[in-house]
C-alpha cells in the first residue's frame, strides 16, 4: 500500500479509534498555541504602536513607517525560513527524546540566522533611502522612510538571536519562557520609540528616526539579557559552548530551510510589488492599507499561534513515530484555529470605524480603512486553512509545497489581479479584495495536499 493510500485511510481511522484522545489533542494545540498567539499579538502591537505614534507628525509619516514595516517584514521573513527548519528538526529530534541533537540544531540554527541577518543587512545600512525610493513615494515620505530603515537596520542580527531562541524553545514545548522575554521586548519598544520620538524625559527629539532607534534598542537589550539566560543554562535547552557547528544538521537546515526562505522572500518581494501597484491609489490608500494590515492582524495572529503549536506537535509526533496522531493534530489545529479567527474578525468588524479612527485622523484613509478591514475579515477562515495546515507540514519537514502553494497564490490571486484592477482603472476595493484570491486558491491547493499525506514519511535525522 502506497504511503498517500496509507495517509488517506488514517485519517478517519484517527478520528473513529482516537476519539478518547480527542480532548487530550485539543488541550496540548492549545496549550501550544495560547502563549504563540500572545506572543504574536505582541508582536503586532509594535507596528500598531509605531503607526499610532508617528500617527501625530501626519500621513506621510505613518505610510513611511508602513514603507519601513514592509522592508523588514523581508528581513524578518527571510530569517522565518530558517526559524521553520528549527521547528521542524528541534521538535523532531525532542520528540525522539534526544536533547543533545536538540541542542546542536538551535546552536547551529543560531548561527546560520545570525549570519543571514548580518549578510540581509548590509544594503539596508549603506542604501537606506535607495531601498525606500523603490516603493515610488513622494521625496517627504521616502525620505522618512529610509530614516527608520537605516536606524532600525542596525539591529537585525539581535532581532535574529531573539527568533532563534523562541523557535527553538517552542519547538520542545517551552511556549511561556520565549512569551515573558518578548513581553519586556514590546514593553521597552513602546516606551523608547515614544520617548525617542517626542524628546521624553530629557532625550532628543528624533521623530521617525526616535521611533526606530527605540524599537531596535529594545531588540538588542531583550537578546543580550535572553542570551545570558540561555547560556547560562536555565531553559530546558542548553548552549553548546563550543565553536562547532554540525554538518548533517546544517545540512538539513540549509535542506528545509532554503525552500521555506525562498517562500518568505518571495511573498515580500510579491507584496513589495503589489504596494508598488498600490501606490498608484494615492497616499491615503497606501496608508489605509497599511493600517488596516496592522489592525486586522490582530485576528491574523491567532491562525499562526495555532499554526506554530501545530508544527511543533506534529514535528514531536513524527519523531515519537506517531504519524496518525500527526495527522489528527493538524486537523484538530486547523479547526481551532478556523473557529478562533471566525470570531476575532467578528469583532473587528464591528469596531472597524472604532480602530481606523483612533488610528489616524484623515478622513479619507479612515473611510477606506474600514472598507479594507470588511473585505479583509471575509477572508479570514481561508487564511485560517492555510497557515495552519502549511505549518503543519513545515513541522514535518515539507517546506517545497508550501513554497509552490505560494508562488501559485500570490501570482493568480494577487499580483495579476491588480495589475488589471490599475489598467483598467478599477476602484480600490479590488485591490482589497485581492487577499480574498490569494488566500482561496492557496486553501485549496494545501487541504489537497495534507490530505495526500506524503509528508507523513519524510525522514529526518535524529542521531545523538
Amino acid at each position: 500500500m502506497s504511503p498517500a493510500r496509507q495517509a488517506r485511510l488514517g485519517r478517519p481511522a484517527v478520528e473513529e479509534t482516537h476519539t478518547n484522545s480527542t480532548g487530550s489533542t485539543s488541550r496540548r494545540v492549545w496549550q501550544l498555541a495560547w502563549p504563540t498567539i500572545l506572543s504574536n499579538l505582541l508582536l503586532t502591537t509594535i507596528q500598531f504602536s509605531h503607526i499610532k505614534i508617528l500617527s501625530g507628525l501626519g500621513t506621510s509619516s505613518v505610510a513611511a513607517v508602513t514603507t519601513g514595516h514592509r522592508v523588514f517584514f523581508l528581513v524578518q521573513a527571510m530569517m522565518m525560513g530558517l526559524s521553520v527548519a528549527t521547528t521542524a528538526i528541534v521538535a523532531r529530534n525532542w520528540g525522539a527524546g534526544n536533547r543533545p541533537g536538540a541542542e546542536m540544531a538551535t546552536w547551529t540554527s543560531m548561527a546560520l540566522c545570525v549570519a543571514l541577518a548580518a549578510l540581509l543587512t548590509i544594503p539596508l545600512l549603506i542604501f537606506p533611502h535607495g531601498v525606500a525610493a523603490s516603493f515610488g513615494l513622494d521625496a517627504e515620505t521616502t525620505h522618512r522612510a529610509g530614516e527608520f530603515i537605516f536606524w532600525y537596520a542596525i539591529f537585525c542580527v539581535f532581532l535574529s538571536i531573539n527568533m532563534i531562541l523562541s523557535t527553538a524553545l517552542r519547538a520542545t514545548g517551552d511556549v511561556i519562557t520565549p512569551l515573558w522575554f518578548l513581553f519586556a521586548s514590546v514593553v521597552l519598544n513602546v516606551l523608547l520609540a515614544y520617548w525617542l520620538t517626542y524628546g521624553s524625559f530629557g532625550l532628543p527629539r528624533m521623530g521617525i528616526a526616535g521611533t526606530a532607534l527605540g524599537g531596535g534598542l529594545a531588540a538588542g537589550i531583550t537578546a543580550v539579557l535572553f542570551t545570558l539566560r540561555w547560556w547560562r543554562g536555565k531553559f530546558t535547552l542548553g548552549a553548546v559552548k563550543r565553536w562547532h557547528i554540525d554538518p548533517t544538521i546544517t545540512r538539513q537546515i540549509i535542506q528545509i530551510g532554503t525552500p521555506a526562505i525562498i517562500e518568505q522572500g518571495f511573498i515580500q518581494f510579491a507584496m513589495l510589488a503589489f504596494f508598488l501597484i498600490l501606490g498608484q491609489y494615492g497616499t491615503e490608500a497606501y496608508a489605509a492599507y497599511g493600517i488596516g494590515i496592522s489592525v486586522v492582524s490582530f485576528s491574523l495572529v491567532v491562525a499562526f499561534g495555532f499554526g506554530i503549536a501545530t508544527a511543533t506537535l506534529v514535528g514531536q509526533q513524527l519523531g515519537a513515530g506517531d504519524p496518525k496522531s500527526a495527522m489528527a493534530a493538524g486537523w484538530r489545529g486547523l479547526r481551532m484555529a478556523i473557529a478562533a479567527m471566525v470570531f476575532f474578525s467578528v469583532l473587528l468588524a464591528i469596531y472597524a470605524e472604532e480602530l481606523a479612527g483612533f488610528m489616524i485622523e484623515d478622513p479619507e484613509a479612515v473611510r477606506l480603512t474600514v472598507i479594507f478591514i470588511y473585505l479583509i475579515a471575509l477572508s479570514q477562515p481561508v487564511m485560517a486553512i492555510e497557515i495552519t495546515l502549511a505549518a503543519a507540514l513545515r513541522g514535518a519537514g515539507d517546506t517545497r509545497f508550501p513554497l509552490v502553494n505560494t508562488i501559485i497564490g500570490m501570482i493568480a490571486g494577487r499580483l495579476i489581479p491588480a495589475v488589471i484592477f490599475v489598467v483598467l482603472d478599477m476602484s480600490i476595493y479590488w485591490m482589497f479584495a485581492t487577499t480574498l484570491f490569494d488566500f482561496g486558491i492557496k486553501a485549496v491547493l494545501i487541504v489537497h495536499r495534507y490530505r495526500a499525506g506524503h509528508w507523513l514519511y519524510l525522514k529526518l535525522s535524529t542521531q545523538r
